[in-house]
């Protein structure tokens, strides 16, 4: 259970001006805005360009989507086929003369049509004058724009968007409209009340502004849902990013997602969450996009640091951690990206190929936590999961996160990640972001495109009812209909000072973010106790890693390089440093007071004059890094995803010639992911290493405290690190994204992610999921277990059968909150598809109670077990432990060697223990039948042990049977 020492709310600081230094996601284009064909008819295209220019006037002009399509399995009635709104799922085969006829009919559609779109509610000079004009700006018509900062190294690429050529395999399964729930929550039951009582006078064309965006750079925000004056509704800002509010200024910026998943510390989490949701709320931002939560799949996955490691239980806890400090500050949380997003490389065209096992059991489960605490929102991602896009896959969308979950929020697209009109509405998407087809465009699959979808009848109006009543009740159940601030900056327009207020918001979280820092880094190797430092004489630094960039910290946009010391990765997941503290300046504050020299070598390449400079030095500290980031960004050749996981700028061969002339040679190592560490890692020299990923703003203050002892490290591994690239079981490969047009990302590991791939194949990794050391030493003892005793008696009899646990769970009444209009149902086909032994296609069938959420349901997750293990701190300094609870299966559940399951942080002086206690549930020792299609508890004896990493061999280890057994 998550702990309750949850921090307390800390009071705004008072504003100051400052400039800053944005670059929007203006590169996350998808490919021309008009089909080829009109080349070859391009008096039909001037004439439609006419009236859509004219139209520009009047809301979002001719659609992208006429002519265009995707070839799919729908049968359409004649209404819908001929409907502009339908015209994105129509035939790919298109002929010129139909095509005209087509055109010239939806331009004669839209020159009738009374509806107004509602895209945006600027006026239409103003909207004009944007598209022509990116620079200017119609809050500040007077105020001038600024150009981003020039890159070196990196480059944005676009390229073409290609059509899907498969077919729709995904099941189509209908939207749960009008059900009740399993688990009624009290608190989402009032805000859809609300919800629907607030939107029950509205017009259609009103509600569709609720689910369109207003465009690409139409407003503050990175993303914005316009004002509705007459009802009293002033908008909604979308900002990134999962570690800091992105294109401001005054704002802190926060260790990566990946350093508090290595603190293994539920309530560090939920600080940093909550700590960021005070700096989104004080700027006005109503939506924070994040966290992030795909997994760790492939070790040179371009964005794995925005995420939280490669166990779905770690990534899980951190997850839900976060999302309760985001949303008890007010602010909205964005669980993303939805689903099967676990790298860069070909993102947008790519299929993610998971079996139906897999996909339950790691991939959907950080998800099913970020439901469970209670996420505002979920973001859809780019690739196409088993053969249809992820942001209008009814089987992701409306089975397993509306259905299964009982999902309450809305489900909003990633930027230009929308690929059609009625087939994504229909599919369960309920927002689309930024709402633009190609950014700029002033085009949408909705708006306008929507409201003529209701009316002709392509998208029932209660499906409409549902996607509004899911985003007010999301911005209700924040309270953000009282008092909550307005936008006071212009990501789009920084330095338009008639549209920043430069409102400080970082208060003292300068704390939280050093801790963090601190409490993140990873203690690799210790020999000889060479850490913590004891006031050396002399002291040199070799690297440039160790120093500051002479770009200063944010010289590149959005982070696109690699220059000093690295405390986070490129793309949209990262924010403006307010200052950088680099390791050489914290270390020569430290040097002063200690009276140490201190002597430093920043060149990477200059092998020779790094021995010079590491000769004779009491210590020497050599620090590397490895970044990566998103893929419209390409720094030193990576496309967004590394090339490979060696150290960049020669840090390598840079170790190395440090070693071999100082005996004290101290490895610092800031970076995204794994390393290749085999050349150098067993140097007799080579004393200690620090693992600190990316800590954010206070880097050097939190490397001092672990360097000098005031803090004893703690950190732990959230991934493995192997002694080869290949031994990992999933790679990146590198394919061009045309050849061929929709490359197949197939899940083959299924179940074996990470370490137990490692297990499961007897592989010895360099340093196994969950490894870290100390500066004192821990035994574990007592380890013991028993059953709660308060759960349902018929339950320990036939613990796979929900419909049985209906009968004994009468107290509690489902609630139902319906909207104004009648439910219509869609059909549910099996999907037959395969992939290994565990099924890629659900067999699901229809739900005859009408209920929802079954996989949240109170008697699945209520505490049956009870373990717990002594802790004991047998060495001499005061230090903190994290016992890890492992679950080894029945051999015939097919599961790997062992499991995370849960994690603990102690605090211990010298020779105290502690009784550290842990809980588990029936999901938690529940597989996926994808027979049966429900969570199976095995029958067998089950394996449990407590240990200090996955493959830790003084582990405490007892064994249990929790079905099955006499």
């Amino acid at each position: 259970m998550p702990s309750s020492n949850r921090y307390q709310p800390i009071p705004s600081s008072s504003p100051s001006p400052s400039p800053s230094s944005p670059t929007p996601r203006s590169s996350e284009r998808r490919g021309d805005a008009l089909p080829d064909y009109f080349s070859a008819n391009k008096g039909l295209f001037f004439m439609m360009l006419s009236a859509s220019t004219l139209l520009l006037f009047l809301g979002l002009g001719l659609p992208y989507t006429i002519g265009q399509s995707e070839q799919r399995q729908v049968t359409l009635s004649a209404t819908q086929s001929t409907s502009l709104a339908a015209a994105s799922i129509a035939s790919s085969s298109v002929d010129p003369a139909t095509s005209k006829s087509a055109a010239a009919a939806a331009v004669t559609s839209l020159s009738t049509s009374t509806s107004i779109s509602q895209i945006t509610s600027l006026n239409a000079s103003a909207s004009f004058a944007a598209s022509v004009n990116s620079t200017s700006t119609f809050l500040a018509p007077n105020a001038t724009s600024t150009s981003t900062p020039p890159s070196n190294n990196s480059t944005n690429s676009t390229s073409p968007y290609p059509y899907l050529n498969l077919t729709y395999i995904s099941n189509p399964v209908s939207a749960p409209i009008n059900r009740s729930y399993y688990n009624p929550s009290s608190k989402w039951d009032e805000a859809h009340r609300k919800a629907l009582r607030y939107l029950a006078n509205w017009t259609v064309e009103e509600k569709v502004q609720l689910t369109t965006g207003m465009g690409w750079e139409q407003g503050r925000c990175l993303g914005n849902i316009a004002p509705i004056p007459s009802r009293n509704f002033s908008g909604l800002c979308l900002m990134d990013s999962p570690l800091g509010i992105r294109l401001t200024d005054f704002n802190s910026a926060f260790p990566a997602g990946v350093n508090v998943a290595s603190t293994f510390d539920k309530d560090l989490m939920y600080a940093r969450g909550y700590a960021m949701g005070q700096e989104f709320k004080g700027k006005g931002a109503h939506i924070a996009l994040g966290p992030m939560t795909n997994m760790y799949r492939v070790p040179a996955g371009g964005r794995n640091w925005e995420g939280f490691g490669g166990d779905p239980y770690l990534s899980g806890w951190a997850t839900q951690m976060t999302i309760w400090g985001i949303q008890d500050a007010g602010v909205q949380a964005t669980v993303k990206h939805y689903i099967g997003n676990e790298q860069e490389r070909n993102r947008t065209t790519s299929d993610s190929q998971i079996a139906d096992r897999t996909m339950r059991e790691i991939y959907s489960h950080p998800f099913l936590k970020a439901v469970q605490a209670d996420v505002a929102s979920v973001m859809c991602s780019y690739n196409l999961m088993n053969g249809s896009w992820a942001c209008q896959n009814s089987e992701m969308l409306n089975g397993i996160l509306k259905e299964d979950f009982g999902f309450r929020g809305y489900v909003m697209s990633d930027w230009n990640a929308q690929h059609s009109g009625v087939l994504s509405a229909n599919s369960g998407l309920d927002m689309t972001m930024p709402g633009d087809i190609e950014q700029k465009s002033l085009t949408s699959y909705w708006g306008r495109n929507l409201t003529e979808s209701i009316n002709n009848g392509s998208v029932p109006v209660d499906r409409l009812d549902d996607m509004a009543q899911r985003i007010m009740a999301s911005y209700f159940l924040l309270g953000q209909d009282q008092g909550y601030p307005e936008v006071n900056f212009d990501s789009a327009r920084p330095r338009a000072e008639a549209n920043n207020s430069h409102v400080d918001v970082r208060d003292d979280h300068w704390k939280v973010i050093q801790h963090i820092g601190a409490a993140s880094t990873v203690l690799l190797k210790n020999v000889n106790n060479t850490l913590p430092l004891k006031s050396p004489r002399s002291m040199t630094l070799i690297g440039s890693d160790l120093g500051p960039s002479y770009k200063g910290p944010n010289g590149y946009s959005d982070r696109g390089g690699d220059e000093g010391t690295l405390a986070m990765g490129w793309g949209s997941g990262t924010c403006n440093f307010p200052y950088l503290v680099d390791p050489l300046q914290a270390i020569s504050l430290q040097a002063r007071k200690d009276g140490t020299t201190l002597d430093w070598w920043f060149n990477d390449f200059d092998t020779d004059s790094a021995k010079y400079w590491a000769t004779g030095y009491d210590v020497a500290l050599v620090g590397i890094n490895s970044d990566s980031g998103e893929a419209y960004i390409t720094v030193d050749g990576n496309e967004g995803d590394r090339n490979n996981i060696s150290a960049w700028h020669n840090g390598s061969e840079l170790v190395q010639a440090v070693a071999s002339v100082n005996n004290k040679t101290v490895v610092i190592v800031h970076s995204v992911g794994p390393i290749d560490m085999e050349d150098w890692i067993d140097h007799p020299n080579v004393t200690a290493v620090l693992w600190a990923g990316l800590p954010g703003q206070e880097s050097g203050n939190a490397l001092v405290d672990i360097l000098y002892g005031s803090y004893n490290p703690s950190g732990r591994l959230p991934y493995t690190i192997a002694k080869k690239q290949d031994d990992y079981p999933a790679n990146i490969d590198y394919v061009n994204t045309d050849v061929p047009e929709h490359p197949a990302v197939e899940y083959k590991e299924q179940l074996n992610i990470d370490y137990r791939h490692f297990l499961s194949k007897n592989i010895t990794p360099r340093y196994e999921f969950g490894y870290g050391l100390s500066y004192t030493t821990f035994e574990y003892s007592g380890l013991d277990m028993w059953d709660n005793g308060d759960w349902n008696k018929r339950d320990s009899e036939d613990e796979d059968d929900f419909e049985d646990e209906d009968d004994d769970e009468s107290t509690t009444t489902p609630t139902t909150i319906t909207t104004a209009a009648t439910n219509t149902t869609g059909s549910n086909t099996s999907n037959n598809g395969t992939l290994g032994d565990s099924g890629s296609g659900s067999t699901r069938s229809t739900n005859s109670t009408g209920k929802l959420g079954s996989f949240t349901r109170e008697s699945l997750h209520r505490t049956r077990w009870t373990l717990s293990v002594d802790v004991t701190n047998s060495g001499g300094l005061f230090g903190c432990d994290i016992p890890q609870l492992y679950l080894a299966y029945p051999p015939e559940a097919g599961e790997p060697p062992k499991v995370l399951r849960d994690f603990n942080r102690v605090q211990l002086s010298p020779g105290e223990t502690k009784n550290v206690r842990f809980e588990l549930s029936r999901y938690d020792v529940s597989i996926w039948d994808v027979v049966k299609q429900k969570w199976v508890v095995p029958k067998g004896t089950f394996g449990i042990e407590v240990g200090r990493s996955s493959m830790d061999e003084k582990s405490v280890k007892i064994d249990w049977c929790f079905r099955g057994c006499s």
